[in-house]
């Protein structure tokens, strides 16, 4: 069982769990610098989601920053029955971005598996 147990609430939004928030801020690193997450956790919904990713940070006319502890404020889950949708706030140089970073996080034995999904302005 996880060291913590996460609300597998389907009828509130909850605050990203701690436990997510590393490989999370991996995910939006690895988008920073252009190259695919290397994680073994981690995964792509489907092959063309980097691309589109990318493309969609490119659209929007800035760049990307690490995430600051802010983040976590703003960023929230929520349970869908099999995994939960999460939507992290995404920073430029200017501070938070409208862009959000989707994914979805299944739980897998005793950890997580992380699956990009899209980046987008809600």
């Amino acid at each position: 069982m996880n060291e913590t147990t996460i609300a597998k609430d389907g009828e509130n939004e909850i605050a990203v769990p701690q436990a997510w928030r590393p490989t999370l801020a991996a995910i939006v690193d690895a988008l920073i610098q252009g190259g695919e997450p290397s994680l073994p956790q981690v995964t792509l919904q489907a092959p063309d989601v980097w691309a589109s990713a990318q493309e969609s940070i490119r659209a929007y006319g800035a760049h990307l920053k690490r995430l600051p502890d802010e983040s976590w404020s703003s960023s929230v889950c929520i349970w869908y029955g099999d995994f939960w949708n999460v939507l992290v706030d995404l920073y430029t140089e200017e501070g938070r971005s409208d862009l959000v970073l989707q994914a979805h996080v299944y739980e897998v034995g005793e950890g997580y598996r992380y699956e990009v999904v899209l980046v987008y302005v809600p």
